[in-house]
This record gives C-alpha cells, structure tokens and sequence, in this order.
C-alpha cells in the first residue's frame, strides 16, 4: 500500500490524473467523454482509469465510471490542498506586512484577492487602488491611523452629493494632522457637516489603515518603518465580517468628532 505522499505524488504528476477524476467526482462519464474533458489520448486515459480503479476511487456501471466516497474525498482533498498552496504562492511577497495577529479569519479567504503594489512606473499604485474604490462605493466605513488627503477629497464631495454613506474611526493624532492644514480643516468640517457623514475619534492605537467599500474590504500594508508595500482588497463574506466587527468595536469605543475640535 502506497503512502500518503505517494499517493499525492501519483496525482500531482499528471494535470490529466486530477481532471480525470474531478470530471468522475461531478458525474458519471464515459470513457470517450473523458477524453474529450481531459484531452488525453485513449491509451493513457486507460491506464489512468485502471490505475483509479486499482485504488478504488472509480468503479465502472455499464459503459460510465463514476467516482466512490473516497474518490470524491480524495479529488475534494487534493483540490484544497492545490487552493491553499496557490493562495500562498499569491501572498508570499506580502504575507511578513499582512497584520496576522489582528486576522482572524482563514488565509484562504484571500484566494481571490487583488494585490497591488508599488513600482517604479507606478509607485502610487496602493493608493490609486483605495481611491477607485472610494469612488465607485455607496458605503463607506474607515478604521486607520491616517486619512490622506485625496481619500478626503473623494469622501467629501460624494457624501455632500448625497452619493455616499460614511462612518469614519480615526486617531486623534489623524485629526489634529487634517486641522492643522486650513484648506483640509474647511474640507473635514464639510464633510463632519453633512448629513450621511459620522466620524469619531480615538487615542487607542489602530495599527492598521482598513476601509470597507460596500462589500469590498480594502488594507494597506505597511513595513516597521510605516512605507507603504503593498494593498490588498477582496470581496469575500468572512473578511467583510471580521472588518465590520473591528470598526464596531473600534466605533463603540471612540468618541464623536465635534466642530469644537476643529
């Protein structure tokens, strides 16, 4: 009897092994539909199917085969296994600024997200990436130590447009940064002003800039030295829940912005 890794081994070396028997797990098929599914010729879609057969993943009724419980568990299994080595290959380059200590939601989760970083040609790129966001989303909710000026920009012409909702966390040292400039203190108290804006401010630590654009979760990843590296958003049920219970505890716990401050 063959090993575990063994086993992995046999399927991983042969792209026609694994969607042989992902095409069995779905539904019985013919041994000339098969072929034409996976593209393999006749000869080695025979061995694949003696050698599933021998391991009992397949069994053959009539002229079909399908797939047994533990085929289906094993196509299942390894298909996973491919998910959460793809997602790492994907996170590899970012995963020592992701703020792992905060996440508490699987890393599989990130699968589908979009990454974008910096580079010469384009080294706003992070930026440019949260700004379409904000521009196209009807509800807006920010938690970050930082709130840069085109965010601003953006925020307080579609909410006094009526065009968006937003509820904003920031850290007072944020705010005191905004109105010390006299044009973005004009622009904050716009915005404080309108009525689908609500923002509140802390002197807790938010050790992660975080905004949720409709159902869109958006992170900037910065180093130890606070350059920006990279952003990552994704449209994903579990992240937009782990983010929409830290803005709540982070909004419970701040206090409103008044104009007194401003």
């Amino acid at each position: 009897m063959e090993s575990a890794l063994e086993e992995i081994e046999f399927l991983a070396l042969s792209q026609n092994r694994v969607d042989a028997l992902r095409y069995l797990s779905e539904q019985p098929h013919t041994r000339r539909e098969l072929v034409e599914l996976t593209g393999a010729s006749q000869p080695t879609l025979g061995r694949i199917l003696h050698d599933f057969e021998e391991r009992e993943w397949i069994v053959r009724e009539d002229s079909a085969y399908r797939a047994t419980v533990t085929g289906k568990l094993v196509s299942r299994g390894f298909s996973e296994l491919v998910e959460i080595l793809e997602t790492d290959a994907k996170l590899r380059p970012i995963v020592r600024w992701l703020p792992t200590e905060t996440i508490s939601f699987d890393l599989e989760h990130l699968t589908a997200a979009t990454i974008t970083t910096p580079s010469q040609v384009r080294p706003n790129a992070p930026v440019k990436r949260a700004l379409k966001l904000l521009s196209n989303a009807n509800d807006v909710r920010i938690f970050s130590y930082a709130f840069n000026e085109q965010s601003l920009d953006i925020i307080a012409n579609r909410t006094e447009a009526g065009d968006q909702q937003f509820k904003g966390v920031f850290s007072s040292e944020t705010i005191d940064a905004l109105t010390d400039d006299s044009q973005l203190r004009e622009q904050l108290r716009a915005l404080l002003d309108a009525d689908g804006a609500e923002i509140r401010i802390t002197d807790e630590l938010i050790p992660m800039a975080t905004t949720i654009a409709d159902s869109t979760v958006h992170l900037f990843l910065r180093d130890d030295n606070g350059i920006l590296q990279a952003s990552i958003d994704v449209d994903e049920p579990a992240v937009r829940s782990w983010a929409e219970e830290l803005f709540e505890d982070y909004w419970q716990a701040a206090e409103p912005l008044d104009f007194d401050r401003l």
